[in-house]
This record gives C-alpha cells, structure tokens and sequence, in this order.
C-alpha cells in the first residue's frame, strides 16, 4: 500500500500526462496506455509490465470497441475467483482517470462493504505508485484518488442507494454483484448516461440464488439480443465431473498462467462441492444446503401448457398478515399434477408497514373456484382463520381445509411427495419466476418424520412461501387422484 501522507497536499507541478503517440480512444488505446505505464502490482510478475492476456483483451475489446459510438453502456463479467479480476478492474480504471480523454473524468467502485470496495482503490494506489509518471499526478484522499491537471477523480462508495445519488460517472465498477440488490443495481444504473459514453460493469463469482438481480442480468446476457449489454462467462461446463481438469481450463482462464493448478488441486479436496463449483468453476449451483439442486426445478417448467378452464384443481394456500409472501397455487388433478400460480402478494418494494391485501386474496380464490372445477382448497389457518370460515359457507365446508404447514407429520411426507415427483419428472409447472425463485430458495431440514422446507435464517428476505404453497397443493392433487372414483369392471 503505497505510503501517502494525510494532511494539507502540495500543489501538482508536473505537467499532464503526454498521451499524444497513444492511438485514438478504444481498445489499442488501452493496451498501449497499459504497456507503457502499468506494472504488476503483487502476485506472479509483481513489478514487470502489466500485458494483456489474450482472454483479458478479448473483455476489453468487447467494453471498448473502436468504434467509440458502439461501446456499450453495461457490462457483467461472471467468473471463478482466483482469476484476476481485481487487477482488471484497476488497469480499467486507471485508464478512465488518466487516459480516455474525458474532461473531468468521474470513477466510481461500488461494493457490499468499505472492505471489498477497497481492494480496486488498493490495486490501483498500487499501480499508481510503481510508475512516478503516475505518481507525481495524483492527490490521494481517504475515500478517493484525484488528479488536478485534468480533474479526474476515482471514488469508493458503498452499495448503499443513498450514496449513489447525484453522481456523473463515466466508468462504475460495481464489485462482486451477487452481493449487491436490485435497488442497488437501479441506482447504480440510474446514475450513468448523462455523458456521450460511460459504462456501467459489473465483475462478480456467481450468487447462490436466482432471485437475485445477478441471475436476472445473466439470464438477459446469454440471450445476446442487446448491443448495449456487454456478456462475458466463465462456467464450466454443466454437470461436469469436480475432477475433470479440463473443465477447470474451461472456467478458468488463468488456471496455468497466474492461476496455479496445485492450489485448485488442494481446494477440491478441502471445499464442500457447491462452494467449489460456484466459486472455482463459475457454475449457478445454489445455496449449499438448498432443497434441489440448482436447474432441477427450471428443467420442469412447461410455459406454455394452458390450464383449460373447468378442469379439476386443487388449491395450496399459505398466507402471511404482514413483511413476508402470501401464495395461492393450484395443481390438476391428473397422474402427473402441473402446478401454476393463482397469485403472489409479498411485500418487496412496499412500505415498511405493508400489509397482505386480504381483499386481493379474497378476489383471487374467487376467480380460481369461478373459473376451475376446484375440488380443494388447504391453507395454512394462521392469521387467516375468519377468511377460512367465510370460504367454507361460500364454497363449501368439504371443499375448504386446514393444512398446518408447521405440522410435521403432516408436511414432511408431502414434501417428500413432491421431491420424488421431482426427481422422476412427474411433476411439471408453469415457470413462474416467484414460484421458481422461492423452490430454489428452499431449505430441507432433516426431522424425525422427514425433510421440511425452511428459509435460510441468515437470508430470511430469501421467501419461500410459494412452494409451501405447492407442495400443499400437489400433495391435495395426488390425494384427489388416489382417490377418485373408479369404474367398477363387469363380469359376464
């Protein structure tokens, strides 16, 4: 860390940098910028000249095209750890502060905690201070870097929306994503543009959820529809053995260069395996204690079945009065159930004293029981009760039940019913992206009479009363199945 002083600074009497033999503004500009004025700062060839490898080149050509009015506005680059992304983000931001040839250029580095924020500021002090071309430029402060010749300025700020108000940045890294929230995200967004050209990118492992903003911009990033989205993944490949080395190379780029192989050798035996595919391998595996493994829920979702109306359902129901989800979610009644959403209410968004809007639910379990022939509705009585009484004279006192979700003799066998419908692909559903969010949030917890679903209690934003809602509802549909009339084989 190079040993800035605090205190009054003395005035910059160097003259600015001369960057007139560098090429014009792209990804050439870059590299020679790179060349010429940046050293390694730690690591294998601390010291030496910072060269591009090629993989590295390739994200800066696709961030920085030549061609100035095709650059895009937002990047995301997923990544296993290990492979240099600190340093990438530093060389990027050097050369927004001292070579893009933007008048009062403004670099902002977001992340999660001062901690993390600061490991870019640290990479980039650092590479400022192995070259005194860059030395004898620069104003160091606690939060931020400044260069007075041309009034540039790099600023670490938390991932706080707050703080990312009323900001004009032409470059802003945004540190591990996985992280960071969606209003975060929004703010972060919301503060570029303003400029000809700035870019807003993201470098980030994967999160272990999918009901995080970093899931929805990769899935909008491997779609490649958008020019203005720069997408860049480094995953092995899906369902590859934890020792197939060659799908190591495939995740990690650096693996054999900076990346030694002996270390990812050691992690392997010494890392649970979703921590390893996630971390090491770049793959979406999920929360390593979550109830299904990371795709087995989206490999079930048949968006495009249509639930004719008439047809027999059965109605899982788990509400909440206030700060969590409230769920209605039907299944048919047929050898195979198919599982869709009736309605979500959850209070993400909404002001602090948010309450369910009963009146909503009421309207919805009224157009499923108008438009289905329901043959059940179970819902979790707590905190509903009075609108349990009234469904029962309005539609029947058979046709509505109790089903205590927190009872485990009753919850643990439907649970189980729904995961072996899931294992052996007997169950589909309609793709729902809550419904989805909240299965693959889900927790099994081992009890004498079997596995119930719970929320990460270090996550409890993470909801997972949708699928509450589903295995009820499945487990109803199955039941009504079993039970169904059968037509009586006649003898002559």
């Amino acid at each position: 860390m190079p040993a800035y002083k605090p205190g009054p600074k003395a005035p910059i009497t160097a003259p600015p940098l001369d960057l007139s033999k560098l090429p014009p503004r792209g990804w050439k500009r870059i590299e020679a910028f790179t060349r010429e004025y940046v050293k390694v700062p730690k690591g294998a060839g601390a010291g030496e000249a910072f060269r591009f490898r090629k993989w590295q080149l390739d994200i800066v050509k696709g961030l920085y095209p030549q061609a100035v009015a095709k650059r895009p506005r937002q990047g995301l680059l997923s990544l296993p750890r290990g492979n240099g992304k600190t340093a990438l983000a530093a060389v990027l931001a050097l050369y927004a502060m001292f070579a893009d040839d933007v008048a009062s250029a403004q670099i902002l580095v977001v992340a999660s905690d001062e901690r993390q924020a600061g490991h870019v500021m640290r990479a980039v002090l650092q590479m400022i201070e192995l070259d005194p071309r860059l030395d004898e430029q620069v104003h160091v402060y606690g939060d931020r870097i400044v260069v007075p010749n041309t009034g540039a300025e790099l600023r670490t700020l938390p991932a706080d929306v707050g703080a990312l108000q009323g900001w004009d940045p032409t470059l802003m890294l945004v540190d591990e994503l996985h992280v960071v929230t969606e209003d975060v995200w929004e703010a972060v967004s919301s503060a570029t543009g303003k400029r000809e050209t700035s870019l807003t990118l993201a470098i980030s492992t994967p999160s272990d959820s999918v009901e995080s903003i970093m899931w929805k911009l990769v899935e909008y990033g491997r779609k490649g529809t958008d020019p203005g989205f720069y997408f860049k993944e480094y995953a092995a490949p899906e369902g590859c053995d934890l020792d197939d080395e060659a799908a190591w190379k495939i995740a990690n780029p650096a693996l054999g260069d900076f990346l030694f192989i002996d270390a990812m050798r050691a992690q392997r035996h010494t890392m649970r395996e979703p921590a390893f595919r996630r971390y090491k391998l770049g793959q979406w595996v999920g929360s390593e204690d979550t109830w299904l493994k990371f795709g087995v829920w989206d490999a079930l979702a048949d968006p495009d079945r249509e639930v004719p109306h008439g047809t027999k359902i059965t109605l899982g129901f788990d509400g909440s009065v206030s700060g969590d989800s409230t769920a209605l979610v039907a299944a048919t009644v047929e050898t195979n159930p198919h599982l869709f959403v009736i309605g979500t209410w959850n209070s993400a968004g909404q002001a602090a004293d948010w309450k369910v809007p009963r009146d909503e639910v009421a309207a919805a379990v009224a157009r499923a029981f108008r438009d289905y022939d329901v043959v059940e509705l179970a819902a979790d009585p707590w905190g509903w009760q009075s609108e349990l009484q009234s469904w029962a004279k309005l539609y029947g006192e058979k046709r509505v039940i109790e089903f205590n979700t927190g009872y485990r003799k009753r919850m643990a066998p439907a649970t189980d019913l729904l995961f072996q419908a899931i294992a052996d692909e007997r169950v589909s559903h309609d793709g729902d992206r809550v419904l989805s969010a909240h299965a693959n949030n889900a927790q099994a917890q081992t009890t004498p009479q079997g596995d119930v679903l719970v929320k990460d209690e270090r996550k409890r934003k993470r909801r997972i009363d949708s699928v509450i809602a589903a295995v009820v509802a499945h487990d109803r549909a199955a039941h009504h199945f079993r039970s169904r009339p059968r037509k009586k084989a006649r003898s002559w």
